[in-house]
């Protein structure tokens, strides 16, 4: 472990809920720390907002970082815009961090933006690459551009911190060490429910969201499933193998699926151990999405189709025909393990 000192400061913010972390904090600790070994003395540090959230000190001294600035207020409970930008904002400039990275989910993307516009810096989105431009030795982003045709590298050279998001899965999850230490520093709100002109009155869990991002098992379709019939048959295929749904952008623009399942460069990255891609041709836009799958088994009509190219298996034939024959098996087999559990 680095002794916290007075190098760069690489700064990561853990996203919780509920005192539950996100994922993507890990990811990012990960990240910094590669960051932090390329610039000379760099810190791993971590910023903590919430009410009750000691437990996840922890963790994060456990996945790299050296020192956690913890912000813990009733007033935090639940994460609200205002109180959160001001907080961390308040942190950044007193304690000025060199690079500041967050998680490009839906409150990483709402608070950053509130951050970098207060304390009038740059940031750079939905990064899938960060590393150390080796002669300025400032934070190098990349991101796709253009649809994903390109991919732009953007330095931030003189405004602090340097900021990026990026989104959850992109990168791997470090490996976890259990009883590593760290300096934990309290740092005060002061801020008071009265001065909020927003007050939270409860909660409304949205209805069939998918979660699919950390999923062990996707099982997704593109226009060669037929429609949206095609999906309730890729639902069963999912339920039989114990993961979820998937698509490829084109038919969320159809409508035959909801956006919260659509994987690729406008969606969401996954990294599961095992990607099924029904009836997707498998356009670079989508393969970016779910080329950190340990196993992708591609069925296609099309021999030519680009997604064998990254497939580690593929069928040629057709989904309508394939998947209710995968179904069958899986569950004819988990009908004769059972049966056999009973002789």
């Amino acid at each position: 472990m680095a002794e916290p000192g007075a190098g760069p400061k690489i700064w990561v913010f853990v996203e919780q809920d509920g005192g539950r972390a996100h994922p993507v904090s890990w990811e990012l600790l990960g990240a910094a720390t590669g960051l932090a070994e390329q610039l000379a003395g760099g810190v791993v540090e971590a910023v903590l907002l919430g009410h009750a959230v000691q437990a996840i000190v922890p963790e994060a001294f456990a996945y790299g970082a050296d020192r956690v600035y913890c912000s813990d207020d009733p007033l935090l409970a639940h994460y609200r815009n205002l109180p959160y930008a001001i907080g961390v904002s308040q942190l950044v400039q007193a304690h000025q961090p060199e690079i500041f990275l967050v998680g490009a989910t839906h409150l990483g993307r709402d608070l950053a933006s509130s951050i970098a516009t207060r304390v009038r810096t740059g940031l750079t989105a939905d990064c899938t690459e960060l590393s150390i431009d080796p002669q300025l030795k400032i934070l190098a982003a990349t991101r796709p551009t253009f649809g994903g045709n390109l991919m732009a590298t953007i330095l931030c050279r003189q405004r602090r911190p340097q900021m990026a998001t990026v989104r959850p899965r992109v990168l791997p999850l470090p490996e976890r060490q259990p009883g590593r230490v760290g300096e934990l520093v309290r740092a005060e709100l002061g801020l008071r429910e009265a001065d909020m002109p927003v007050r939270l009155l409860g909660f409304e869990p949205a209805a069939g969201g998918a979660d699919i991002e950390y999923a062990d098992v996707i099982v997704a379709g593109g226009r060669g499933v037929g429609g949206p019939e095609g999906f309730a048959r890729l639902a069963e295929l999912a339920e039989a193998l114990g993961g979820v749904v998937g698509a490829s952008r084109p038919v969320v623009d159809a409508g035959w699926i909801g956006y919260e399942h659509q994987v690729g460069q406008t969606g969401k990255t996954v990294r599961p151990k095992l990607y099924l891609a029904a009836g997707i041709s498998g356009a670079v836009q989508h393969r970016v999405g779910m080329s950190g799958a340990d196993f992708i088994l591609a069925i296609n009509r099309d021999p030519e189709a680009p997604i064998f190219q990254v497939a580690d298996l593929g069928i040629v034939g057709d989904v309508a025909e394939v998947v209710p024959e995968l179904i069958r098996q899986l569950r004819a087999r988990t009908a004769g393990a059972q049966g056999g559990s009973h002789a």
